[in-house]
Order: structure tokens, then sequence, then C-alpha cells
């Protein structure tokens, strides 16, 4: 056993052990750990926005006479605060309806573009890629575009609901929920996957780097 010498290594260790202490129970040691890092956490946040956006973007610009419509966008985020006075908390929805406002024009475009126009593009240039190897020696490529443009198909005929599910939209619509059950699956597999990988990382780390037991 070559136990390490860095304080810091010992630090991160326990601090380790008392958020997997939570797997046993909930107890003090892991509140412990849970309080300190929503507060660093926090800490860093808040720092980061200070000295990254607040000063460099704001602050500095308006204090050289430059932007100067900055300081109306700089009184509207204030507003913010008003939520903790009781009497003109109101005036928090302000803010909060720009937000909501920009944020959807700026994400409905992406939304669109990353989940319908991209899905459509990858199914297109998948079905024209079987046509080129159906005969060839990537057949297996051929297979699985087919397997992929039926599933796209079968999973839209299972959310439209613009019409009755009868006739060919019902055996569709049923290779449809098998289809999304398959991409669920293998969403939660992956979400497993990578807690796991996180797992074995923090085991590393205290059996290699805390303990020295393995090299």
């Amino acid at each position: 056993m070559n136990l390490a010498t860095d304080p810091w290594v010992w630090i991160a260790a326990l601090l380790t052990i008392a958020m997997f202490s939570f797997l046993y129970r909930e107890n003090p040691f892991y509140r412990f750990g849970e309080h300190l890092f929503v507060g660093i956490s926090n800490g860093y946040f808040i720092t980061f926005m200070w000295h990254r956006i607040l000063v460099p973007y704001l602050f500095d610009p308006v204090s050289q006479g430059q932007k100067l419509w900055l300081i109306a966008i700089a009184i509207i985020g204030a507003l913010y605060f008003t939520r903790f006075i009781p009497k003109v908390s109101w005036l928090v929805r302000i803010p909060i309806a720009v937000v909501l406002g920009y944020g959807a024009g700026a994400s409905i475009p992406r939304a669109i573009d990353g989940h319908i126009l991209q899905q459509i593009r990858a199914t297109i240039i998948t079905r024209a890629s079987f046509t080129d190897t159906l005969a060839g020696p990537g057949w297996q490529l051929g297979l699985w575009t087919v397997i992929i443009a039926l599933g796209v198909i079968c999973t839209i005929a299972y959310f439209f609901f613009s019409a009755r599910q009868k006739g060919i939209l019902k055996p569709a619509s049923r290779i449809g929920i098998i289809f999304v059950m398959v991409g669920f699956g293998a969403s939660f597999g992956y979400t497993v996957m990578a807690r796991i990988s996180l797992f074995i990382g923090r085991l590393q780390f205290l059996l290699r780097d805390w303990l020295g037991l393995i090299g």
C-alpha cells in the first residue's frame, strides 16, 4: 500500500467516500458533501458571470462610452431582484418574458433544423446509399438503411393523431411503438453506461491515486 501524501488527494478521496455513503442511507457526511458541492458550484458560477460576462460585456463597454443601450438591458435584468420585494414583485415578469421570448425565438429554428430537417436529410442520404450498395459488398449498410427508413416512417405514423389509426396506419403505428421503445432503451442503456464509467473512474482514483493498491 502506497498512500498518497498530497492533501488535496485526501480531501478528494474523503469527499468521494462521503458521497458514496448515500448508497447505504442519507447521513450527515453525504449532506456535507452535497452542500459543499452546491456552494462551490454557485460560487464558481457567480465568479464566472462577474469576470467573464458582466465586466467584459457590460461594465467595460459602458464605462468607455460604448454600447450605452446595454444599460437598459442591465436594468431589465436587475428586475429579477424585485422578486424579493413583495410590493413590486410583479416586475419580475418583465425579464422572464424577455428571456422566454428570446429563448423561444432562438431555439425554434435550431430545433426544426436539428431534429426535423437533419433527420429528413439523414434518411434521404441513407436511402440513396442503399441503391449504391444493394448489389455490392456493403449489403449490410443497405439493410440498415431500410430499417432506418422503416423506423422513421412507422414512428411518424404512431404520432400522427389527425386520423384514426386503422388500416395501414394501425400496423405501422404498432411497429413505430417498437422503434420508440428501442430508442428509449438505447438512451437508458447509454445513460447507465455513462454512470458506471463515472463510478469506475472514482474507484480507480480511490484505489490508485489515494491508496496506491493498483498501478
